[in-house]
């Protein structure tokens, strides 16, 4: 089979090129350039695996804190970067609501970012099948314009065809399931960095807010261990 008749040039700027002007006038130039970065951990994330890392590496934070006080709990080595953030807030915080409220606001914040990046590949493929259609449009008229010669027929109908094509692979094929996968991979993440914020709030409350007997033990055992 011929591959070479299902490349055109124009029916491939139409079609990929329409729907990525459109996405980025939806957009802004930052969520453009975070669309396409974003297939880089599209193509190698494992967000089973990351998130099963994440909690472990939560664990011992947690651990750490509870030996020996939250105030040495960045000082576990934390590749993720919300944990490290999340760790070294654990470290200097004086009252648990302003961990939880930095906690909040900063997932609002990815949330936020997240919802952007899926909105541009939602865009395109949105916009793609009605460049596909503009591009059958073209094609058509290109056709009918061409009626007395009928060596010149193809080339319109081809344009029509292929545009069409186009417009349903970038939908379908592409720019849909990039940001289907997108969206479970940013919810997978949110998921467990919530479950993180929760154990190192309720830290933070057991050690600042709990009974002072029991802090007050808790810091005798600490002192034990360190002599």
């Amino acid at each position: 089979m011929n591959v070479a008749i299902f490349l055109d040039p124009v029916a491939i700027l139409l079609v990929f090129g329409g729907a990525v002007l459109v996405a980025a006038m939806r957009s802004t130039f930052h969520d453009l350039g975070r669309a396409i970065a974003a297939l880089g951990p599209l193509l190698r994330s494992r967000p089973e695996a990351e998130a099963q890392a994440a909690r472990v590496a939560a664990n011992r934070i947690v651990e750490r804190a509870s030996l020996t006080g939250i105030a040495t709990a960045d000082r576990v080595p934390v590749v993720e970067r919300f944990l490290a953030h999340a760790a070294a807030q654990l470290s200097d915080v004086r009252e648990p609501g302003r961990l939880l409220t930095w906690g909040t606001d900063e997932l609002a914040r990815r949330a936020e970012r997240h919802a952007a990046v899926h909105a541009v590949w939602r865009a395109m493929a949105d916009a793609a099948p009605a460049m596909g259609m503009i591009g059958t449009v073209i094609g058509l008229i290109r056709m009918f314009s061409a009626l007395e010669d009928p060596t010149r027929i193809g080339p319109g109908m081809a344009l029509a065809l292929l545009t069409t094509l186009y417009g349903v692979i970038v939908a379908n094929c592409i720019a849909g399931p990039v940001a289907a996968r997108l969206e479970r991979l940013s919810r997978a993440e949110l998921l467990w960095q919530k479950e993180a914020l929760d154990k190192l709030t309720t830290v933070a409350r057991e050690e600042l807010m709990g009974p002072l007997e029991t802090r007050v033990s808790r810091i005798e055992a600490r002192l034990r261990v360190v002599k």
